[in-house]
C-alpha cells in the first residue's frame, strides 16, 4: 500500500449498501468535504436532457474546448448525483480542457437496470446532436466514468455500437465495475480492502440487477464480441476487487483489435484518488484529464 494512502485507512468510513438512503447521505457528506478546483475559466450549467423521464446533467465548458465526455459518477449504481460528482467532474474538465457532461442517472434499487443505462444513452444521443451548440465536434464525444459509472460508460459504448447509434470517439474507464459474476482472483480475495469490498460489490450488483439476469449491457464483461468498440483508457487500482476484471477487459479489447491504454496503479485502492494530498492521487487525477485530451485529439 502506498504509504501516504495507508495513513488515511483508519479514517475511511465503511459504507453499507444494505441501507441505500443512509449510504447516499454519507456519500454526500464526504463529497461536500472535497474542494473543487478553480473553475474561473469554465462555464458550469445545470440542464435537463429530454428522456423518459428527463435526465439531470451538469455541463462544464472550459474555454476553447473542442471535444466532450459524457461522464457517469460512481457509487455502485446506488449512490451519487451531479452534486456529489462535482469535485471530480470539474477536475476532469479543468485538467483535460474538454467539455464534461456529468449525468445524474436514476439509481437502484428504486430504478434497477436498465434505467441508468437508458439515461446515460439518452444523454450521449443528446450530446452528439447538440455538440455544435458548444463549439464541440460531434465526432469528438467520449464516454467515461468511475467504478459503476465506468461500467455504465462501457455499456453505453456497446449499445451505441450494436444500435449503430451516436458515434463514440473514446472510452475513459476508471476502476470499472464490469462483471457481476465476481469470479476473478481480485474479486474473490479482496474481502476487506479499504472502501470497496467483495460484499459491498455483491450488494451493488444485487440492487442494480433487481433480480433479473445480467446481460452484456448490464455487465459488459459478459459481451462475447468486443470488436468495433472505441479506443479505451482503463485504470485499475492494486487493492480493488474490480482490478482483474478491468485488466481482463483491457486484454480482450486488445485481442479484438481495439486500441487500449491500461494503467494499473500500484499501491492504490478503489477510490483512493479522492485523497488529494497523496502524490499518487494527484498523478491519477491528472492522468485522467490527459488521457481524455489525447483520446479526443486529432
Amino acid at each position: 500500500m502506498d504509504s501516504e494512502l495507508e495513513a488515511f485507512i483508519p479514517l475511511i468510513p465503511r459504507a453499507d449498501l444494505s441501507d441505500p438512503v443512509t449510504a447516499r447521505k454519507n456519500l454526500a457528506g464526504l463529497s461536500a468535504s472535497v474542494p473543487a478546483p478553480d473553475l474561473s475559466g469554465t462555464e458550469v450549467e445545470d440542464r435537463a436532457v429530454p428522456g423518459d423521464p428527463a435526465v439531470p446533467v451538469r455541463i462544464y465548458r472550459p474555454r476553447g474546448a473542442r471535444g466532450a465526455v459524457v461522464w457517469m459518477h460512481g457509487g455502485g449504481w446506488v449512490m451519487g448525483d451531479v452534486d456529489t460528482e462535482h469535485p471530480w467532474a470539474s477536475r476532469i474538465a479543468e485538467s483535460s480542457g474538454e467539455v464534461v457532461i456529468s449525468v445524474g442517472y436514476r439509481l437502484a434499487p428504486e430504478h434497477p437496470y436498465p434505467a441508468a443505462l437508458d439515461d446515460a444513452y439518452a444523454v450521449l444521443s443528446w450530446a452528439v446532436e447538440h455538440a455544435a451548440e458548444w463549439g464541440v465536434d460531434p465526432e469528438r464525444v467520449a464516454v467515461g466514468g468511475h467504478s459503476a459509472g465506468a461500467g455504465l460508460a462501457a455499456a453505453v459504448a456497446l449499445r451505441a455500437r450494436d444500435r449503430q447509434g451516436p458515434p463514440v470517439r473514446f472510452q475513459l474507464l476508471n476502476q470499472p465495475g464490469l462483471d457481476d459474476r465476481q469470479g476473478t482472483w481480485s474479486a474473490r480475495q479482496f474481502t476487506d480492502t479499504p472502501w470497496m469490498t467483495r460484499d459491498k460489490i455483491t450488494a451493488a450488483w444485487r440492487h442494480y440487477l433487481g433480480g433479473a439476469p445480467a446481460t452484456p449491457y448490464a455487465a459488459p464483461s459478459r459481451a462475447e464480441d468486443l470488436s468495433g468498440l472505441p479506443p479505451a483508457y482503463i485504470a485499475t487500482a492494486e487493492f480493488c476487487p474490480n482490478r482483474d476484471e478491468g485488466i481482463a477487459y483491457a486484454l480482450r479489447l486488445l485481442q479484438a483489435g481495439v486500441p487500449v491504454e491500461l494503467h494499473q496503479w500500484a499501491g492504490t485502492f478503489h477510490g483512493s484518488q479522492a485523497l488529494l494530498s497523496a502524490d499518487v492521487s494527484r498523478r491519477q487525477n491528472a492522468e485522467l484529464g490527459a488521457a481524455l485530451r489525447r483520446g479526443l485529439a486529432g
